[in-house]
């Protein structure tokens, strides 16, 4: 097998980051663009030890979840990588990695996932841009999305996965918005009569279920709305059977979502979050509240925050990608609360944490799936462990 070697290749199923998954005399082979139970002839781009990565040629049987995709820039675009099958198999696709990812990397056999599928379409309320810095002149193009597999900025006329306000902003070119200075890219985010930008109005409020919440659109923010809505009504349910005369921990808080439905269930709330903006806002959305706040590093927390007596009731954590620190994780795993709630952007790295949870007394009560991203290869999770 050598690189420009063409092969008709069965492909069984979609691998983690969203290419379909073939194997040629048992060696893995990854092409993007495919579908489960499809054949295609395929040229290989890349050959390693133990995987191939190969182009797609032509498909000689079509797989029975394949659809035609409904944005004109599916394949330029560095977005969406599964507009091509339809949105029973994404979820299928997601779930089966899921629980691959538990099994070979936790070694955890998990309980059946429960899925929360989303609107498949104008679901996303925040988004990313890159500046065309140079060519920005007259009606040109100020911005777009970055290409698939380059560095190139794709200057994009529609989003069918943004929320309307976003859409409306890419079909009239943005010509209303001020790029931000010295800024190659800008984060937009919208709902309803919202719409924030940096480098143009940056803070405003949300109503989220029955609260408002305070953002600004150069932090951190959940990018689809409706399922992070679906998500914290998750959370109560699940916070409702912990020990409730205890504080509750909300660690890498954001601006404070979770602990803004979650923490008058319990007699103090301690907040923890690197980003500063980000607890400032959480302040704002806390005022009132028994409440403690620590802008710091998760490298700080073990010995400051998961010392405090007395111990915690409940805890909900949302780390970014790269999940946990170790040092933390196995704090937890020592000395965490009863009932620890794990809101997860990366399977592999949740997997790698349950499995230190979990030797370290912690039982895998409950795992769902929250799809946040349609269209895309990225999974939402939530790992639910008591002791």
């Amino acid at each position: 097998m050598a690189v420009g070697d063409v092969y008709k290749l069965r492909l069984e199923s979609i691998a983690p980051g969203g290419d379909a998954l073939g194997r040629i005399d048992g060696k893995p082979v990854f092409v993007e663009g495919g579908a489960p139970d499809e054949t295609v002839f395929c040229r290989v781009t890349e050959e390693r030890k133990t995987w191939v990565k190969a182009e797609l040629l032509e498909i000689i049987e079509a797989s029975p979840a394949r659809v035609d995709s409904f944005c004109a820039f599916y394949g330029k675009c560095g977005g969406c990588n599964l507009q091509h099958i339809n949105y029973s198999a994404q979820l299928t696709a997601k779930t089966a990695i899921l629980n691959d990812l538990f099994s070979r990397i936790g070694k955890i056999n998990p309980p059946d996932i429960e899925i929360f599928p989303s609107p498949p379409r104008e679901y996303r309320n925040r988004m990313q841009f890159h500046c065309f810095r140079q060519s920005a002149k007259g009606d040109s193009p100020k911005f777009g999305l970055k290409g698939r597999g380059s560095g190139e900025i794709i200057a994009v006329s529609d989003c069918p996965i943004a929320e309307k306000g976003i859409r409306e902003l890419l079909r009239e070119g943005g010509k209303a918005l001020t790029l931000p200075p010295e800024k190659d890219r800008f984060t937009v985010f919208s709902k309803d009569a919202l719409f924030l930008s940096e480098g143009n109005i940056e803070r405003g409020k949300i109503k989220l279920l029955d609260r408002e919440i305070s953002l600004d659109a150069g932090v951190f923010f959940q990018s689809n709305t409706a399922m992070l809505e679906t998500l914290v009504l998750e959370l109560k349910k699940i916070a409702e059977g912990a020990r409730r005369d205890l504080p509750m921990a909300d660690l890498y808080c954001g601006v404070g979502t979770f602990a803004v439905f979650l923490g008058e269930m319990f007699p103090k709330t301690v907040l923890a979050e690197e980003n500063k903006k980000a607890v400032a806002l959480a302040r704002e959305n806390l005022r009132g509240r028994d409440a403690e706040f620590f802008a710091l590093r998760d490298t700080d927390w073990t010995r400051t925050i998961l010392r405090q007596k007395p111990s915690f009731g409940f805890a909900a954590v949302d780390p970014p990608r790269a999940g946990l620190t170790p040092k933390l994780a196995m704090s937890l795993a020592q000395s965490g609360p009863p009932l620890l709630a794990y809101v997860s952007c990366d399977a592999a790295s949740l997997a790698r944490d349950s499995k230190i949870l979990t030797d370290g007394g912690y039982k895998l009560k409950k795992l769902s799936l929250f799809d946040f991203y349609p269209q895309t290869a990225h999974i939402e999770s939530l790992a639910v462990f008591e002791k």
